[in-house]
């Protein structure tokens, strides 16, 4: 059994796995979970491979702060929270600006942090058992981990308020109708599903994942034109190289001989995706 809070898994597949592995303590974050947390994210930020799939062990994604560790400790409470939610923000940023595709898989509780965590996914799978609460204002502290930053952005202003300032607890399913996640699962099905994700996202075209994450962040703040301008950079860089000139050659090849997935309601010429 592991007495690492944090750990990394590596797949012959190119799937990295972050596995917040302290099921005890539902995942909870003190300094040392949240120095772990840091130190596994800046090692997979060296070498994400082809994906990255943050998930937990146990019924708890994670619970957030761990609240035990926080209390007793008198003048030394805020530096200790300082020293938490620093750790906690380096890993959350870098997740968020890996250039490859990040898979979670959430179950149980994700509290506080723990939404933060998740949220720093581009897909997020959840099991029907997930129940997300960020919780904070209800022991008197405010939302960390990016929450009041991810969630304006997910949710818009009206929603984003809602959960931060009465603390309403979203089920997977009302979470997946909010746009908060992208698709919700049974509970046995979700360590599948989250894998399965991330190994397509891992086999697909490296190139093209990496500069659609590229102009996904961008878009956030972006105007219309300038977008499009990117984007038009973007699909023509990509369009002259090797990789995709293969993928199209290979696709026009297997619709002609009737293998190929249909991209588009059946059509002759011209054939393209764009």
């Amino acid at each position: 059994m592991s007495t690492q809070p944090v750990r990394i898994v590596r797949h012959p597949d190119g799937i990295v796995e972050l596995l917040l592995d302290d099921p005890r303590r539902g995942n909870a974050l003190d300094l040392p979970t949240a120095e772990a947390l840091r130190d596994a994210a800046a090692l997979i930020t060296a070498d994400p491979g082809g994906a990255v799939l943050v998930r937990s062990t146990g019924g708890a994604f994670c619970v957030g702060g761990d609240l035990r560790a926080f209390a007793g400790r008198g003048a030394d409470t805020a530096p200790y929270v300082q020293a938490v939610a620093t750790a906690g923000h380096a890993a959350v940023q870098a997740l968020h600006e890996l250039p490859v595709p990040v898979v979670s898989a959430v179950r149980g509780a994700a509290a506080g942090g723990g939404i933060g965590l998740a949220l720093a996914a581009d897909l997020v799978v959840a099991a029907r058992s997930a129940r997300f609460r960020l919780a904070y204002t209800a022991i008197g502290l405010t939302p960390d981990c990016g929450a009041s930053w991810i969630l304006q952005r997910l949710l818009g202003p009206r929603r984003a308020a809602d959960l931060i300032l009465t603390n309403r607890v979203l089920t997977g399913e009302e979470a997946e109708r909010w746009g908060l996640v992208s698709r919700v699962v049974e509970d046995d099905d979700l360590e599948e599903t989250a894998y399965r994700t991330a190994a397509s996202l891992a086999a697909g075209s490296g190139a093209a994942l990496r500069a659609a994450k590229e102009l996904l962040r961008a878009g956030v703040e972006a105007p219309l034109e300038r977008q499009l301008a990117e984007e038009a950079c973007s699909i023509a860089a990509l369009a002259g190289g090797a990789e995709a000139q293969a993928a199209m050659d290979s696709f026009l090849a297997a619709r002609s001989r009737g293998t190929a997935p249909s991209m588009a309601p059946a059509q002759e010429e011209p054939q393209s995706v764009s």
